[in-house]
């Protein structure tokens, strides 16, 4: 056993989450000592510009623009790494492995672009990965994958992890506004940046279900493997349509283990209102795990933000500082860097569908798209078909199906596009129950 008075951390990265750290690291730190058994001591943060200003009272000394300063000091123990992104973010991780650190982060891109190279090299070191905060901000949902739920085989993963996306969504449902003016919302209370892509693209979603994805069925998941639509394509009329249906519209992020391979995808999804993911609003996070012991659990909390982020990475500090004292690395117990994965095309999904289309109004339209579908073995579940301007004489339809193969849906909107009396199809939406 390693005989230690004292952890000191290093903290790559002072800016929202990583001043939360601090804060904690420095105003709770007999508190934290007395969780962890041990001292925790910050001693040394790196940030691009030391003179900039600062709410956070720290130690200027402490503080400094080289990094390296950090990773190669041989009485540091833990990097903490927050500055995010892929370079050169994954470059000090892999950097102060080689240099015997453990690493905290919650760096999804990384960790979901480069986990394998990083546990490998982590496993070869005999150091902790630690990357709670990655996922889900504040929820835990790493931690009881590697540990509560080990003995489980994971079936399927559902879940709303993106708080941006889901603030959104919920005000264009409660409130009937476009996309653009809800973003802009987002944007001026800071939960979308100014470049929202990763988020209403469904990027960052990716990274967090391959990250899950990895973690629960022990493989190496290939981001570009993943399906991934984001909401831009979404319209207020779905939401009216879909609340006359008794559904919500959610931005899910879906793993399946399907035995002979995993299926894996990020879209809008339509889901019944009694459905306990439904009602998750505004930023919150929800992820719904179903296991094959304990059936389905779900894990509901804040998903971003400094205090909860900062919350999820201050308790990988700590686990990480008593395995420190107790010799005893895991870097993922769970997490197999060199098992490749089989992964299910998108084309072979079989689910139901919303399907929204605007028409010419006239006898025998709704006969004739009815025709076409059924042609490609999709039945109609339900039909909703309501004037939209009688000027022009044009009609929304609106059809549930049942259970239908992906690839014959893309093909019936094809071959509707072709049809002379079809304007245009608005909406093509996954339903889960």
């Amino acid at each position: 056993m390693t005989e230690k008075s004292q952890i000191n951390v290093g903290l790559l990265g002072l800016g929202v989450v990583g001043s939360g750290v601090a804060d904690i690291l420095i105003n709770q730190r007999e508190i934290l000592a007395q969780k962890s058994g041990i001292d925790i001591n910050l001693s040394a943060v790196a940030v691009r510009d030391k003179t900039k200003s600062r709410t956070l009272k720290i130690n200027p000394d402490l503080i400094t623009e080289n990094p390296s300063e950090l990773i190669n000091n041989p009485e540091i123990d833990i990097i903490v790494e927050l500055i995010g992104g892929e370079e050169p973010a994954l470059n000090y991780i892999l950097e102060s492995i080689s240099n015997n650190k453990h690493i905290v982060s919650a760096n999804k891109e990384v960790i979901a672009k480069h986990g394998s190279k990083i546990f490998e090299l982590a496993n070869n070191k005999h150091v902790d990965i630690s990357y709670e905060a990655s996922v889900a901000g504040g929820t835990p949902i790493i931690g009881p994958l590697s540990n509560e739920l080990v003995s489980n085989e994971i079936l399927s993963i559902r879940g709303i992890i993106n708080g941006t996306t889901n603030y959104i969504l919920t005000k264009m449902d409660q409130e009937g506004a476009d996309l653009e003016t809800t973003l802009s919302q987002a944007q001026k209370l800071g939960y979308a940046e100014a470049d929202p892509t990763n988020d209403i693209e469904g990027f960052d979603a990716r990274y967090k279900i391959a990250i899950l994805s990895s973690l629960s069925f022990r493989k190496k998941i290939p981001l570009d493997s993943i399906f991934c639509e984001g909401i831009t394509k979404l319209n207020p009329l779905d939401f009216i349509y879909a609340k006359e249906l008794g559904y919500s519209i959610k931005l899910l992020a879906i793993s399946n283990n399907e035995g002979s391979g995993i299926q894996i995808r990020v879209h809008p999804t339509m889901l019944p209102t009694s459905h306990p993911l439904a009602n998750i609003s505004g930023v919150l996070n929800a992820i719904e795990v179903e296991t094959d012991l304990i059936g389905k659990v779900m894990f509901h909390g804040a998903g971003a933000g400094a205090k909860p982020t900062s919350s999820a990475v201050i308790a990988d500090i700590i686990k990480t500082s008593r395995s420190i004292q107790s010799a005893s690395y895991t870097s993922s117990p769970s997490f197999d860097a060199t098992a490749n994965s089989t992964i299910t095309s998108i084309d072979d999904l079989i689910t139901n569908y919303y399907l929204r289309i605007n028409v010419i109004e006239k006898p025998g339209v709704f006969a004739q798209i009815a025709k076409l579908i059924g042609d490609l073995d999709i039945s109609i579940s339900s039909a909703i078909q309501k004037q939209t301007d009688e000027a022009d004489m044009t009609a929304e339809i609106v059809f549930m199906t049942h259970k239908a193969k992906e690839s014959s849906m893309i093909k019936a909107i094809k071959n509707m596009n072709n049809l002379d009396v079809v304007n245009y199809v608005g909406s093509l939406i996954r339903v889960e129950e």
